[in-house]
């Protein structure tokens, strides 16, 4: 899945053809009918049970469009593009308008749901071949269903669960939509299996490991509003974990800043060929980055692309004088051309501002089409999330202000390098200091529209309904194929 000394690639197009989720075209099931293997026989070695993890693993990086989304429905961005028909499912959940009929939710489901069931084809299994160290495989198959859970859950809510066994055709008739409540309960389950089994030395760069649980438990507990819950585990990850914040926020989101001691989980990219624009989730790259990139642009240090996701002048200024956060988080083009005689386009929507953590940058060891396939690695979760994750928690709480204090202040110090900066507020004023903390430091990560609708602040988005908008629908297909056993969520 990613560069020499990570995760290896070996198999993945094995297992496209072998889990027969046919997501590609006929043409490459044809390419490569000589990898055909017989999945109910398989899994009778330690490397049977790898080859299928790798393929669990794959499917990370097809949420690319999870990450893109969660800023363009937000506050944060506008969708940009070329034109206000340029990827027509993103400008409509951009202006809030979207329906049940929309090919971009529709992936977000589909693709989702592709990792659920590879990792579900391990677990059908496990007990299948015994081998040292397979608890770890196990562990990680469930991390990474727990992770594909949560994101169909705040996406679309309740979602149907199958247990530890693949979908089939047809479970779409008789098994129901679980309840919210269900689907955080097999997602703190799996993670709880992940935590006790997995150590805080990942057996390879770029696989999860005890920590990449315990903040996802965290996450998940702070979702439900499970504030004491969510506190115990971050704290014990914050005080026992191997991670820190790296002293230059500069360096979290260039090529050598990859997998540093801030990463507690991240989604590994890689300039390998193989995609084309009808299969996006065949990309071994960072599709975003292209997409987040500068239109027609020619200057010095980045790349072009398609100017999508673009920042707001609102988030912009929201940064105070002297946070060095600003200028990393987001590129001004204007003054930037000034500055270096670069030249680019003007997009749709232009605002003057791009994504600058997720731009296309010259020297990324690209090798293939740079919108494609851009070795940029997604930070999923990152330590200054788990601090301010741990302070939310322990001020809704009503556990501890002063150690939320303490929490939120770590983060900022780094911001403006001084302790000037530092907040001293207590309860709902601190509560909106976090609210307000996380939406700077995490900015064009693609957490910001899940942060307002689950703190009741969606309104805070133009075009958002109450009652409506906290989640997306279902896409249409998936309520016609189950032939009435789902319901389509409220609004749509």
């Amino acid at each position: 899945m990613k560069k020499n000394n990570k995760i290896l690639t070996s198999f993945i197009l094995i297992l496209l053809v072998a889990f027969t989720f046919n997501s590609c075209s006929d043409e490459f099931l044809d390419n490569t009918k000589e990898f055909t293997i017989d999945s109910e026989n398989y899994f009778n070695s330690e490397d049977d049970y790898y080859k299928a993890l790798v393929g669990a693993y794959d499917l990370l990086q097809a949420t690319y469009v999870n990450v893109m989304l969660g800023e363009i429905a937000s506050d944060n961005t506008l969708c940009g593009g070329e034109s206000a028909t340029d990827v027509i499912g993103f400008q409509q959940i951009d202006d809030m308008i979207h329906t049940s009929v929309n090919s971009n939710l529709r992936d977000i489901w589909n693709w989702m749901f592709a990792g659920v069931n590879r990792a579900n084809y391990i677990l059908e299994f496990q007990n299948k071949t015994d081998f040292d160290g397979k608890n770890i495989i196990i562990a990680e198959a469930r991390f990474l269903r727990a992770y594909y859970h949560f994101e169909l859950v705040k996406w679309f809510g309740g979602i149907p669960l199958k247990g530890d066994a693949r979908f089939q055709l047809g479970d779409e008739k008789s098994i129901p939509r679980a309840t919210v409540a269900e689907v955080y309960a097999s997602i703190e389950a799996d993670l709880q299996y992940a935590i006790n089994n997995l150590s805080y030395i990942s057996p390879q760069i770029g696989r999860a490991n005890r920590g990449s649980a315990q903040a996802l438990l965290g996450k998940a507990y702070l979702y439900q509003d499970k504030f004491s819950e969510a506190a115990s585990v971050l704290e014990s990850l914050i005080n026992n974990g191997p991670y820190d914040l790296v002293t230059d926020y500069n360096t979290i989101f260039e090529h050598s800043g990859e997998n540093g001691i801030e990463s507690v989980f991240e989604v590994q990219y890689t300039d390998v060929e193989g995609a084309g624009f009808g299969c996006l989730q065949c990309s071994e790259g960072n599709v975003a980055v292209g997409f987040n990139g500068i239109r027609n642009y020619n200057g010095p240090e980045f790349d072009s692309g398609f100017s999508f996701n673009i920042p707001v002048q609102e988030v912009y200024d929201a940064f105070e004088a002297g946070d060095t956060r600003r200028d990393v988080a987001i590129l001004d083009i204007n003054t930037w051309a000034t500055s270096t005689g670069a030249t680019f386009t003007e997009g749709f929507e232009h605002t003057g501002f791009y994504n600058r953590k997720y731009i296309a940058r010259k020297g990324d060891l690209n090798t293939g089409d740079p919108n494609l396939t851009n070795p940029n690695n997604y930070r999923s979760i990152r330590f200054a999330d788990v601090l301010l994750m741990a302070a939310e928690a322990l001020n809704r709480g009503a556990i501890s202000d002063t150690r939320a204090q303490q929490y939120i202040n770590r983060v900022r110090r780094r911001a403006f390098g001084d302790t000037n900066h530092d907040i001293t507020t207590t309860g709902a004023t601190l509560t909106q200091s976090i609210y307000d903390e996380r939406r700077l430091e995490l900015v064009g990560e693609g957490h910001r529209f899940f942060d307002l609708v689950r703190t009741g602040n969606g309104t805070l988005i133009t075009g958002f309904s109450p009652n409506k908008n906290e989640l997306f629908p279902i896409p249409i297909e998936e309520i016609q194929f189950s032939n009435g056993n789902w319901n389509q969520n409220l609004g749509y």
